[in-house]
């Protein structure tokens, strides 16, 4: 049972990001094919911001009416509207409008705010529901958003999305040659395995998982947390599909038990005596209160971490690793996904609330996302071009970028899991409001000044 709980929860996680990362890692045949080419990720992290009406209504929501909002029911809600609009996108992506003048991708466009209003309310309502089941399907539950970004990596490695070669411009016909320097390359893209409808039916037979995964953790009984000796610290059972105020009753009565106990007595002093690791656990989980000061801190910390993750880093991506190659590219995006993955593992058996621990992985993943940047800011000349080494950092990069924040990402998801209900509720309005002020600061960099420009790992014109 505990098995197969993880796995609903693993797949229930996918489904809270898969649709936009899908996009994400399918830019490179989109953008071939859309009016709006290479600027199309920068109005993506726009779109996504616009979406942040729907954590900011249930947030609300839940500040002044407490109980109105049904969780259960507007996860089933979000979830319905994510499958709609994927399936939708598999027939209109490539629609386009007449607007001022020129042609814009207005169906894709709209469809990917449905898309990206799914996933951003996912942060205030699939995490807070998490709260009904025991802690360690919390880390599962990471372990599957950091899927839901490298399954589609896969997969779009296996289509061979992007993927290009140097070819000498004298060996196109209908090129002229008096255009380019005697003996230049210039890229030419090569056939996808399969189309990009196929991709996008792909991605909505995972949301449509992710559905069947949250049927049935609605049917899981909540228990609540055992002592050592295997017997409930209290006799009330929940049900996951219980109301939020009833769950809030259950999980004070269960604390109260838990603190009213004595774990001097013989019976518990035995328990000690056997288990003492789980007994430190228990406690630090259980009684482990932390001061208004330190919670602003790690709040700050939330919304940090994901302004890099998914706001300034993922706008720039493409100019930092483009000019590398597309197998850098790709690599870098399918690996950096499965770092966030490994990283949730790696808190899953290594479990760590040490604030100045994660203070320090959120510093050195700054790090790493600051050579990202300035790698993206020299493109189409980045350090170490045509070189493996320039290669393997950019990747490795990309990497540790993902994996040092995505353990902070899950940790701190665990510390408020073990605060309160309304806790995740603001860890989920933190997380889109970092993820908002890091696309918002990006949008005119890319957009209005063109800092950023587009690479070519075809070009030998550039001195490093």
């Amino acid at each position: 049972m505990s098995l197969a709980i993880h796995i609903l929860a693993c797949i229930f996680g996918t489904g809270s990001w898969v649709a936009i990362n899908g996009l994400w890692v399918e830019l490179p045949l989109i953008v071939n094919v859309l009016p709006e080419g290479w600027d199309l990720p920068s109005y993506l992290t726009v779109i996504i911001q616009l979406a942040n009406v729907g954590p900011l209504f249930v947030t609300l929501m839940h500040k002044f009416a407490p109980g109105k909002v049904k969780e259960i029911i507007a996860i089933y809600i979000i979830i319905s509207i994510g499958i709609m609009a994927s399936l939708l996108m598999v027939f209109f992506w490539k629609e386009t409008t007449l607007l001022a003048g020129k042609s814009h991708s207005t169906a894709f466009l709209i469809l990917t705010f449905f898309l990206s209003l799914v996933d951003c309310t996912s942060s205030v309502t699939f995490l807070p529901f998490m709260m009904r089941l025991r802690t360690k399907y919390m880390t599962t539950y990471f372990i599957g958003e950091g899927l839901s970004g490298f399954v589609p990596g896969l997969v779009a490695i296996g289509q061979g999305a992007g993927m290009v070669k140097c070819v000498n411009v004298s060996k196109i016909a209908n090129v002229t040659i008096s255009n380019f320097t005697d003996g230049a390359s210039v890229q030419h893209y090569l056939p996808a395995n399969f189309s990009t409808e196929a991709f996008l039916a792909f991605l909505t037979a995972m949301m449509a998982f992710c559905l069947v995964a949250f049927v049935f953790l609605t049917r899981v009984p909540w228990l609540p947390d055992k002592e050592l000796n295997e017997e409930p610290v209290s006799d009330r059972v929940a049900h996951v599909s219980t109301t939020e105020l009833e769950l809030n009753k259950c999980i004070s009565e269960r604390l109260a038990d838990t603190q009213s106990s004595s774990l001097t007595s013989p019976r518990n002093g035995m328990a000690i005596a056997k288990h003492p690791a789980e007994i430190e656990n228990m406690t630090i989980s259980t009684f482990t209160k932390y001061s208004r000061l330190q919670l602003l801190f790690i709040y700050l910390l939330v919304i940090w971490v994901n302004s890099l993750t998914n706001g300034f880093l993922p706008s720039v991506q493409t100019y930092s690793c483009l000019p590398y190659g597309n197998t850098a590219y790709h690599l870098s995006a399918a690996l950096g996904s499965m770092a966030n993955p490994g990283a949730c593992i790696i808190a899953l058996f290594l479990p760590n609330r040490s604030l100045v621990l994660l203070g320090t992985l959120s510093l050195v993943g700054t790090a790493f996302g600051a050579y990202n940047m300035a790698m993206a800011a020299l493109s189409p000349c980045p350090l170490l071009q045509h070189s493996g080494a320039g290669i393997a950092l950019i990747i490795l990069s990309w990497i540790l970028f993902n994996g040092a924040l995505s353990y902070v990402k899950v940790m701190i998801g665990v510390i408020f899991r073990d605060e309160s209900h309304s806790a995740l509720v603001w860890c989920g309005a933190a997380v889109q409001l970092g993820s908002m002020i890091g696309a918002l600061a990006m949008f005119p960099l890319v957009n209005v000044y063109a800092i950023f420009k587009a690479g070519d790992s075809c070009s030998t014109n550039c001195p490093f």
